[in-house]
């Protein structure tokens, strides 16, 4: 299976996220462009103090090395906000759900290690709440991600079936995953090692997840989100779901 493009054009990228619900981008930043990148993530994350305390997760507080997820880094910084619009990554997001692409948010995930949880196989559009589920999840690599730190695993194929039934879990940042995941799914994953600047893009069906990290070393990443303009939010249950997801945290120390 071939989901690794390095030259890409639009038709051929929407070829392959058509048939197996994510496409790979090797190379899409580099050089200047990814040191950039890097500078201004760690601007931001000395900018921690002032940031809303709900958008930074540790998965323990007391413990600032266990830092874990950055949210909303789209309303929280001017940079980042600037980011998410720019014509290179909005132009791959419209390629791939057909439609304009609407920058949604922007996040910063790291597993570190000695400090995390595999995260759960799950559906991205479980949580959007989108009527009809079209959006578009870029995965950008911050540093090599390979079977050993935690890179992510795709089942190729299964944005076509549909959202699965999702319950409840008690992992930092993933807290619904997929209740039925079983052998047959785990068999079809394909694992995706990615080097800094590479750029994996999914499907909001498509079912993916991680291993832990047992290595040494860092796993961190950006993720931004664009939805198909068609798509509709049903904001309200996603208001609630928020409101009571933060509340478990606040109340486990995870923010």
């Amino acid at each position: 299976m071939n989901t690794t493009i390095r030259y890409y054009d639009p038709q051929q990228l929407k070829c392959e996220f058509d048939r197996h619900g994510f496409v790979v981008i090797r190379g899409f930043l580099r050089g200047a462009e990814l040191n950039e990148l890097q500078r201004e993530i760690a601007r931001y994350i000395a900018r921690i103090p002032e940031l809303p305390r709900t958008d930074v997760m540790y998965e323990d507080r007391d413990r600032p090395e266990s830092l874990k997820q950055l949210a909303h880094m789209k309303r929280n910084d001017a940079f980042f906000a600037s980011l998410i619009e720019r014509p290179r990554w909005i132009g791959v997001a419209a390629a791939l759900v057909a439609d304009k692409a609407v920058p949604q948010e922007l996040e910063w995930f790291n597993k570190a290690p000695g400090y995390n949880f595999a995260t759960p196989p799950h559906q991205d559009g479980f949580y959007f709440m989108l009527e009809p589920n079209e959006a578009a999840t870029m995965w950008l690599a911050l540093d090599p991600a390979a079977e050993s730190n935690g890179c992510l695993r795709y089942v190729p194929g299964s944005h076509r079936r549909g959202l699965r039934p999702h319950a409840r879990t008690n992992i930092l940042g993933f807290s619904q995953g997929i209740a039925d995941y079983g052998p047959e799914d785990a068999e079809g994953e394909q694992p995706i090692r990615a080097e800094p600047g590479d750029l994996l893009v999914h499907h909001a069906a498509t079912i993916h997840r991680a291993d832990r990290n047992d290595s040494g070393r860092q796993r961190r990443s950006l993720g931004l989100i664009y939805y198909a303009a068609r798509a509709r939010q049903d904001r309200r249950r996603l208001a609630e779901y928020q409101r009571n997801l933060n509340q478990e945290l606040e109340a486990a120390r995870k923010l």
